[in-house]
């Protein structure tokens, strides 16, 4: 009597095969995944040496903070009064710190930045001189600082334009203690506007021609005290026509 076996030479032949090619995918997966996670290690240091590279040659929380804060003054209501006061919060943070451990005195110029940001487009004084194909800088400033921000403080700037004449805008910038209100620190800076003047920017802004408020004394001896040390400064250099902003 014959027994048939259940493997035929056939039946191993497909068996062998079967299992080379399991074989082969699998190995196949294998290298794959390798690939891939090698792959995926070569862009992640890419990534993070770009990051690095670019964190060394940019002031990337500057530009970042900024953006941040024309963002968030554009999606809050539109200030319509260019003369109301403004506020914008914030708060002290390890890097804010010197040796001393209280906020750096160039911080302070640092968030004044990023509040007149938020006045300016709020107010809509960007909109008014993007439309006039004019632009602004700041041509002057002087920050009096009354008493130290510690860590962790936090405070609000309160920004308002003081005036206005036939080259500036002049506007002063408040940083205040909540919790008591006391004016931690001033900063008084010109704002000169290039290629147009700012009667025509307030004019395009309200539609209607608006004189400036009457000018503060303090505002009008920091005017003087520019003016005199420009003189000295072209004295001093022989370019007596050469103009500051």
């Amino acid at each position: 009597m014959r027994v048939c076996c259940p493997t035929s030479r056939s039946g191993f032949s497909r068996l062998s095969m079967s299992g080379c090619r399991e074989l082969r995918s699998q190995v196949f997966i294998v290298l794959c995944l390798e690939f891939n996670l090698e792959t995926v290690m070569w862009i992640l240091v890419l990534v993070l040496g770009l990051t690095a590279a670019l964190f060394s040659i940019l002031d990337v929380w500057y530009f970042l903070r900024a953006f941040l804060a024309i963002l968030r003054a554009r999606l809050q209501p539109v200030v319509k009064d260019l003369l109301k006061e403004h506020s914008f919060s914030s708060l002290v943070l390890p890097h804010d710190l010197d040796f001393l451990l209280h906020m750096n005195n160039s911080r302070y110029l640092r968030e004044a930045d990023f509040a007149r940001l938020s006045f300016f487009t709020r107010s809509g004084l960007f909109g008014a001189i993007h439309s006039l194909g004019a632009g602004m800088v700041m041509a002057a400033c002087t920050a009096r600082y009354r008493r130290s921000l510690r860590l962790l403080e936090t405070f609000e700037i309160r920004s308002r334009l003081l005036c206005w004449d036939d080259k500036a805008f002049y506007v002063e910038q408040r940083f205040v203690a909540p919790k008591d209100g006391f004016v931690c620190a001033v900063l008084l800076s010109r704002q000169h506007i290039i290629g147009n003047s700012p009667d025509k920017v307030v004019q395009s802004m309200c539609k209607r021609k608006v004189e400036s408020p009457e000018f503060p004394e303090e505002v009008l001896h920091w005017i003087n005290y520019n003016d005199t040390s420009s003189q000295k400064l072209r004295a001093e250099s022989g370019a007596s026509n050469t103009k500051d902003q």
